[in-house]
């Protein structure tokens, strides 16, 4: 019977008798053409963007004072990377933010794992501390930051506390779901062998919930980072939060545009990193496959 496979949006159909090497290096051959259409045009995108934006402001088509212009950002962060900021060195500011939010992150999705997992493993408790939770995860968290502040201090522990709320309901949430939605098949099957309750959620459900679970972790670093930057904007004394403050109340856009772009890369840099280690972990699952429509 003869193969037929996509390239490059187009139906290419194979004489019959051609190998399963040859269909594949040519679906090899029609993914990596995606792929390199996808970067261009993600970094034509950009490109565009940051030229139309600095040729708006140097033309006066926008307000420089108001909206900067790329090279104004590029201009105020080599001047905090060698000459510091107002409030010390940008790296001890970004190392500040970066503390707060990794604490939080780690403490939120731990806690968030462990407790989702227990909660959707007894329908019992999950019943009883169903209301509690729901309530709490009605308040908007950021109105939580002045009461951290008040209770806990501008330090350490009143960022790390909001960073940990924002992040602990993400990632409570998806992997309670993730708990409720594993194969009933096949944890029926597994008790069936004479598996233990420990030895169902250890190989059945845990596996069928990393996919749930990940994708909460990919969104909650951002979260962190907000919840971070939310309590230095409230109060701090240092930080990234705490630079926006300061650009803000003085008027300078290309500070806040700089503090906001260092963020963005941090953020970005955080979710390449999430993505390896889901790959590596999640070796399991199968790969997606090709879809060139």
């Amino acid at each position: 019977m003869a193969h037929i496979t996509l390239e490059a949006g187009s139906a290419a159909l194979f004489r019959p008798g051609t190998s399963d090497a040859e269909i594949e290096a040519s679906a090899l051959r029609a993914m990596r053409r995606r792929n390199t259409l996808v970067r261009f045009w993600q970094i034509a995108i950009l490109v565009f963007v940051i030229g139309m934006w600095e040729l708006s402001s140097h033309l006066q088509w926008i307000d420089p004072f108001f909206y900067s212009s790329p090279s104004g950002v590029l201009e105020r962060l080599y001047e905090w990377a060698t000459e510091g900021t107002t409030e010390g060195s940008l790296w001890y500011n970004l190392w500040v933010t970066m503390e707060e939010a990794l604490i939080g992150f780690f403490a939120g999705s731990i806690t968030g794992v462990f407790v989702g997992i227990g909660l959707g493993r007894n329908r019992f408790l999950s019943d009883i501390f169903s209301v509690y939770i729901k309530a709490i995860n009605s308040i908007p968290r950021v109105v939580l930051a002045p009461i951290f502040i008040m209770i806990m201090g501008l330090g350490l522990p009143s960022k790390v506390a909001l960073a940990f709320i924002m992040v602990f309901f993400v990632v409570f949430a998806n992997a309670f779901q993730g708990v409720r939605e594993a194969d009933r098949n096949m944890i029926a099957n597994a008790r069936i062998l004479g598996a233990s309750d420990w030895q169902v959620t250890r190989t059945v459900v845990i596996p069928s919930a990393m996919s749930w679970i990940f994708a909460s972790l990919h969104v909650s670093f951002g979260f962190a980072i907000i919840g971070a930057i939310v309590g230095e904007f409230v109060g701090a004394r240092f930080g990234i939060g705490q630079l926006i403050s300061i650009a803000k109340g003085t008027f300078d856009a290309a500070g806040m545009f700089a503090a906001i772009l260092l963020v963005m890369v941090v953020t970005l840099v955080a979710e390449y990193i999430m993505t390896l280690i889901e790959n590596r972990l999640a070796k399991w699952r199968p790969q997606q496959q090709l879809d060139t429509q």
